[in-house]
């Protein structure tokens, strides 16, 4: 084992036509991680981002290993890491929720943001790299690139981050590091290049190749991440001459001035290498790709080196785009005075309240200082602010510029939310959220909660926008609606426990609504008498169906003094109410044009009431004779799934009433559009999952309304039936 003083070594990067040393300093992992203060040049803010059990929270655990900050590292299985610490998570033994954590490796501070890999919570990935300066994908070395992969990768570059891959999980059976960095580069271009290659991929994985060094490099087994290096030999040697020369050739194509430099010294200085990595990287000509095993914490601080040394830095973004108070664009600059800060999560925490997670983009922020927040147009009295590394937390007096830390109690202030000096406001761009579309209806098992159910909804939106609640009253249930069934589980477990109600989920009714396919009459009297003043009134109606989508049409065609005028506004009342109640399944009607054509009344008896009833039933009776029938909303579904899975999908869907609109290939995954009833959607994303073992996953948008067939509408129609007896029972 070479020692601290060591690690100042010479890198040979003598190949071919391009010989050069580069002396290049690396470190090992620490048994202590003493903070400090960090300038924004010495920051590291990235958020951990891939597909579902891709290693990420094994990974940032393995990082905070290497740094010291704990002595050893937790398990999944046994709820003990630090990145996954609510009860939600450990209980599914999945993240649920993006987890803040930092260490110092090679006098950087790492700020590192374990984010969900579930696209259920993909508001919390989002958050991340909203603030992260740039993007480690990770992806399973076993299982290859996922659809999650693809969409926080398309995610970063929207934000226009740098990205840099790690293929974990090289310990595992069967995995094939070759042919994931081939997919890798097919699917996100040539730039895409591994600076190491595993030396013994599967059970008992412990060797890496590292290209910078020229070396093979042994990881101990206790998982500490320490390790020994010896020069490449033999066929590796050969191997990493090669891989030298196509990574001499990514740098000095990013940059012109690095390739006469180049030719001119016959060698580079570390420090212009560096920069010219450095460059690559940020213009994404130059994307690095690791390998690692972060269960058992090898190859993890070598990426941390290259991290420390050529990772983005918030020098890298020192503007960002904002608006002032009268909308205008401007730019934050790093090194300004004035304060500005972004919120980035909020979430509600046993014994600290609600927790607001926020990045510094200028100035500073100090505790006891008062901030203005510009999208709620309100004062705020910061805190104590907080460092944290999972639910740990280390009170700090001030947060810097470009650096990342969390705040309690904040009174008004939610997720998206800028933080500015008052006298200057200005309004960071808040983060686009995906709408959601999966629902389920809330059911109050206990009485006379209904207003805890309410605020605690309230909360839960403050915390998450991508989970909406309404309480629909036309189906007569709250409605809330998330980005999958997971994320309802979890909206609804939080529900449970900290505002104490007692609901459960249950599927939602179906927006099913009622029309005619023929021509129908109806010749209706109502007369009442009393004792008293009577109620007489005699509708005549006609009916015919109107295009979809058309409404309801009232007309009258009155001639003559049967019916006086001043009755037209009371028969469309009562047909208006008809049609809000249904006829068939107690749901709307639709697409009907109604013409009251003729009736008779009474000097004395006829009145408004009178005609609304009248109306009422005339429509009624003339419904039922002009062919009515149900129709169903149907959804277009866009389904993201391996090939591999083609047939299982397919089939499920035609079970489901599904029809198949198109197909296309993207990548190494197939896309499916299809429009399915949505009756048959609810647990659909569970469905999915289990199809594609947690590869698939889908959306879903309302589209259009279509006829339900015969048998599915008599099932409907008896299950109103049963639902009304039910109601007028109780």
């Amino acid at each position: 084992m070479l020692s601290a003083d060591e690690r100042i070594q010479t890198s040979s990067f003598g190949t071919g036509a391009f010989p050069f040393s580069i002396p290049i300093h690396f470190g090992q992992p620490s048994d202590s991680n003493d903070m400090k203060t960090y300038s924004p040049a010495d920051l590291r803010n990235f958020a951990v981002v891939g597909h579902a059990s891709s290693g990420k929270t094994m990974l940032s655990e393995a990082m905070l290993r290497c740094g010291g900050v704990i002595q050893r590292m937790g398990r999944i299985a046994d709820g003990t890491t630090v990145s996954d610490y609510h009860v939600s998570e450990k209980a599914r033994q999945i993240s649920v929720s993006a987890s803040l954590l930092h260490t110092e490796w090679m006098g950087k501070k790492f700020n590192m943001i374990d984010t969900p890999g579930y696209l259920d919570f993909i508001s919390e990935g989002l958050g991340a790299l909203r603030v992260g300066d740039f993007a480690l994908v990770v992806i399973h070395g076993q299982h290859g690139l996922g659809v999650g992969t693809d969409r926080v990768w398309d995610y970063a570059t929207g934000y226009g981050l740098p990205k840099m891959i790690v293929v974990n999980a090289l310990d595992k059976e069967n995995v094939d590091f070759d042919a994931v960095v081939k997919a890798a580069q097919e699917h996100f271009g040539r730039h895409v290049f591994p600076l190491n290659v595993p030396i013994n991929a599967g059970p008992g994985f412990n060797g890496v190749l590292d290209v910078l060094r020229n070396e093979i490099v042994t990881y101990a087994a206790d998982a500490s991440g320490k390790y020994t290096e010896e020069p490449a030999t033999g066929e590796w040697e050969a191997k990493v001459k090669e891989l030298h020369g196509q990574l001499i050739e990514h740098i000095a194509e990013s940059d012109d001035d690095l390739m006469n430099k180049f030719f001119e010294q016959g060698n580079l200085s570390e420090e212009e290498f560096r920069a010219g990595i450095h460059a690559a990287v940020q213009k994404e000509l130059f994307i690095p790709l690791f390998c690692a095993s972060a269960e058992n914490n090898i190859g993890v601080a070598r990426l941390m080196d290259f991290i420390a040394k050529y990772g983005s830095s918030p020098v890298d973004r020192k503007k960002v785009k904002a608006t002032d108070a009268n909308g205008n664009e401007i730019e934050v600059a790093l090194e300004s005075n004035e304060t500005v800060a972004y919120v980035f999560k909020t979430m509600s925490e046993a014994h600290f309240g609600e927790l607001s997670f926020f990045r510094v983009y200028s100035g500073s922020v100090t505790a006891g200082s008062d901030l203005y927040n510009s999208n709620r147009k309100a004062n705020e009295r910061i805190g104590q602010i907080y460092l944290l590394n999972g639910q740990t937390r280390e009170a700090v007096n001030t947060l810097g510029a470009g650096d990342i830390g969390a705040t309690v109690k904040l009174k008004v202030t939610h997720t998206g939310d800028t933080l500015c000096n008052p006298k200057r406001p200005v309004s960071l761009p808040r983060v686009t959220y995906p709408k959601p579309n999966i629902h389920a209806a809330l059911v109050s098992k206990v009485k006379g909660e209904e207003d805890k159910v309410a605020s605690g909804l309230a909360a839960l939106h403050g915390e998450d926008p991508t989970f909406l609640y309404v309480v629909d009253s036309e189906l007569h249930q709250t409605i809330i609606s998330a980005q999958g069934e997971l994320h309802l589980e979890v909206v609804a477990d939080r529900l449970r426990r900290r505002h104490n109600v007692h609901v459960e989920l249950a599927e939602p009714r179906v927006k099913y609504r009622e029309t005619v396919k023929g021509k129908g009459d109806s010749k209706y009297r109502h007369k009442k008498q009393t004792g008293g003043a009577g109620q007489f009134a005699e509708v005549w109606m006609r009916i015919e169906p109107l295009p979809r989508d058309s409404g309801v049409e009232f007309t009258n065609s009155l001639v003559g003094q049967n019916v006086d005028r001043v009755y037209v506004p009371s028969v469309e009342k009562g047909v208006q109410q008809a049609c809000t109640e249904g006829i068939l399944a107690g749901c709307k009607v639709t697409d009907v044009r109604i013409d009251f054509y003729d009736g008779k009344m009474h000097p004395v008896d006829s009145k408004d009431i009178a005609f609304q009833i009248a109306g009422y039933f005339a429509f009624k009776e003339a419904f039922t004779t002009a062919k009515p029938v149900l129709l169903e909303p149907i959804e277009t579904v866009e389904i993201h799934i391996p090939e591999d899975c083609m047939g299982k999908v397919m089939g499920d869907l035609s079970s489901r009433r599904g029809k198949i609109l198109g197909m296309e290939t993207n990548g190494a995954f197939q896309v499916i559009k299809a429009s399915v009833p949505t009756k048959e959607l609810y647990h659909y994303s569970s469905t999915l999952r289990s199809l594609t073992g947690g590869r698939g996953v889908h959306t879903e948008e309302f589209s259009h309304y279509e006829e339900m067939p015969r048998e599915a509408t008599e099932k409907v129609i008896a299950e109103a039936k049963k639902r009304k007896e039910m109601a007028e029972a109780h």
